[in-house]
């Protein structure tokens, strides 16, 4: 092993981005050694001083348990987690996990800004034999090509000579309390065999699922990028099913219940494909292939379909409010959920937006109700006003429900179509005879 890399015994980590995926691992670090979570969002960092965490992905029982108050609280103790927007504060530190954002821009091109500005901020405190593991999904070549020039130049160090990288794609499914950080398989890459070791040997040290140790940094960025291109592409292929089962007359739902009797048959669903992740890591991949000279057909394909459920679940609403003779222009719809998924706060590139947007553009009065998302948080990325769980609902004064969103508390609600509403079940959850269509 490289001689000027610090013992993980005495080792100190940073965890540069304490959102979904930086939160849980800083916890689990945390339980044994000292780890700095940093993050420029300043209430975030209050409420997690606080022992609160907003997404829910980390119980606040279990973010108190490793919390500590001060540097001088985490030196004596040698574990526990420090939140802070002071960048001194990580000097100290000999290991940087990278867990930002890797979002893409109105055109779907990758803005890989996020990881390039933690990289700057890495770079001021920068010392020989620190490592610089990167977690943020990405095409590959992004860990070396993109972020190590960045580390290099700011802090005038060589990269494999005076630091090092590494690279663990994060596997957080967000609202998921039984695949939790600690309880998946984590792939893990260095940028030598030594610090390949090294950084196995971090994650470990913490993960009960165990490791798998890739045999090159660009190996392990694209294994991630496909983890999620794979599931886009399987999941476009059920939404064009049901598209062409509409057409015919048959429910999508009945056909995949049928063909999955066959014990290798894959149980994906038609929905909408939103999050940080599915919808939009394979722009990721697309991204790299065009660089080289090819153009991704499959990948791509996958991704228009997907993105256009949105306003196919809207055109089929109106439809069906056509065919009861339901006035279309200046009706009252309600849309069910705004989240990206059922059971969680995150509203990251939810594609109920599309919904919304398509209805609208019918001179439609859309409400959306959503107990889980945080209004304030929506106002703020979409410039909507939602209906939160403190609303009292009038289901009768709609001449549409659309539920989109599977929360728990909209399945024991009493839904039912009538000559007077069209009702249509996104995520095939209510009694088949209770609305007009799913998907």
């Amino acid at each position: 092993m490289s001689t000027n890399l610090t013992p993980l015994t005495e080792s100190k980590i940073a965890i540069i981005g304490l959102g979904y995926v930086g939160l849980p691992l800083a916890v689990a670090l945390a339980e044994k050694y000292p780890v700095v979570g940093y993050d420029i969002n300043a209430p975030r960092v209050d409420e997690l001083q606080k022992g609160i965490d907003s997404t829910l992905e980390v119980e606040d029982a279990a973010l108190k348990a490793v919390l500590v108050q001060n540097p001088v609280e985490l030196g004596e103790k040698k574990k526990g987690l420090l939140n802070t927007t002071a960048i001194t504060a990580i000097s100290s530190c000999n290991i940087f996990i990278v867990t930002v954002p890797t979002p893409t821009d109105k055109h779907h091109k990758p803005d890989l800004t996020p990881m390039l500005k933690a990289s700057e901020t890495i770079a001021h405190v920068l010392k020989g034999g620190d490592v610089v593991i990167y977690e943020s999904t990405v095409y590959p070549g992004v860990t070396e090509e993109e972020c190590v020039p960045v580390l290099e130049k700011i802090s005038g160090l060589k990269f494999n000579v005076d630091f090092y990288a590494g690279y663990s794609p994060e596997r957080i499914n967000p609202g998921d309390k039984e695949h939790t950080v600690t309880k998946i398989k984590k792939v893990t890459a260095g940028s030598t065999p030594e610090v390949a070791d090294y950084v196995d040997e971090l994650y470990r040290s913490v993960i009960t699922a165990g490791t798998f140790k890739a045999s090159s940094i660009k190996v392990a960025e694209a294994a991630k990028v496909i983890e999620n291109s794979q599931r886009d592409i399987n999941i476009a292929f059920v939404n064009e099913l049901a598209k062409i089962f509409n057409l015919l007359g048959i429910d999508t739902q009945e056909v995949l219940e049928a063909a999955g009797t066959k014990w290798n048959f894959l149980p994906f669903k038609p929905g909408l494909v939103g999050g940080h992740c599915i919808g939009v890591d394979p722009y990721y991949l697309a991204q790299k292939a065009q660089e080289v000279g090819y153009h991704p057909e499959i990948i791509l394909a996958g991704r228009r379909l997907n993105d256009s459920m949105g306003r196919h679940v809207a055109t089929e609403v109106i439809k069906h409010m056509m065919r009861k003779d339901l006035k279309v222009i200046d009706s009252k719809v309600l849309i069910l959920g705004f989240t990206f998924k059922e059971n969680c706060p995150d509203i990251r590139n939810t594609r109920v937006i599309d919904i919304y947007q398509e209805l609208k553009s019918f001179d439609m009065e859309v409400d959306i109700y959503d107990p889980w998302a945080a209004p304030q948080e929506v106002k703020h990325e979409y410039g909507l006003e939602i209906l939160n769980g403190d609303h009292t609902l009038d289901l009768s004064q709609y001449s549409g429900i659309i539920l989109a969103v599977a929360h728990d508390q909209f399945k024991g609600m009493k839904i039912e179509k009538s000559s007077d509403c069209v009702v249509f079940d996104v995520k095939g959850v209510l009694d088949k005879q209770t609305v007009d269509a799913r998907l």
